[in-house]
Parts: C-alpha cells; structure tokens; sequence
C-alpha cells in the first residue's frame, strides 16, 4: 500500500507563534496561507502542518500522488483503494470516500490509541 508524502497535522493554539518556533528548528514556510489559519512548513523532506482552530487533535496525514514537495507521482495507490484494501482488513473507517468517483478523495481512521490518520488524495 501506498500512502504518499507523509506530514504531521497539528492543531496549534497561535498559529504566529508556532510559525516562529518551528522556524528556529528549521523549518520554512512552504504553502498555506495566515489568513486563512493554516501553514505547511518543511524542512528537507519533513512536513508539518500548522492549524489554527480547525481541529482539535493532532492528525498524521497521508497524501497519495504527491511526492513531500507536492509534486505529482506517476504511480500511486489511489484512495478508494486503499479504502477497499483497509476494510478487507477490517479497518473500521470514520469517513469514506465514494467509491464511485474518482480524482480527489479522502477517508478519516483511529489507529488503536485513538490517533487520527487522514488519507487526503489531491490529484
């Protein structure tokens, strides 16, 4: 299975401050917008999001087709099947994609300890 670029999504209670504190390890502005209380910050291939009040936990997120630079891959398991091969397994699902679409998808899970995973499919 193939999950894509792989980014940690965290809910930050000051977006400007977290901006500033991830920048001292490193990391720069690589997409997302203050306005708009998000940003994708990197640091060679590691990938954080920064959220302001749109989620309450913390979220490990998935993105098939894209490589960490957001950059389409040519070959890559698309979401629905994923899904399919997840529920094989018995992997209960929160959110589903429509199995009948195709193009940008995403499906919510738990791990065992309660953590949420986002496969969030852009292409």
């Amino acid at each position: 299975m193939k999950l894509g670029a792989f980014s940690a999504s965290l809910s930050v209670k000051d977006l400007k401050t977290s901006k500033q504190f991830y920048q001292t390890l490193g990391f720069h502005v690589f997409a997302g917008d203050m306005e708009k209380n998000y940003l994708i910050m990197k640091n060679g291939n590691a990938l954080i999001g920064l959220f302001q009040g749109m989620f309450e936990n913390n979220i490990l997120t998935f993105n098939p087709g894209w490589d960490e630079n957001a950059n389409k891959v040519e070959a890559f398991d698309d979401v629905r099947i994923i899904q399919k091969e997840l529920k094989e397994h018995n992997i209960k699902l929160e959110n589903e994609a429509d199995e009948n679409t195709s193009g940008p998808a995403s499906i919510v899970l738990f791990d065992p300890d309660g953590n949420t995973i986002l496969i969030d499919q852009h292409v």
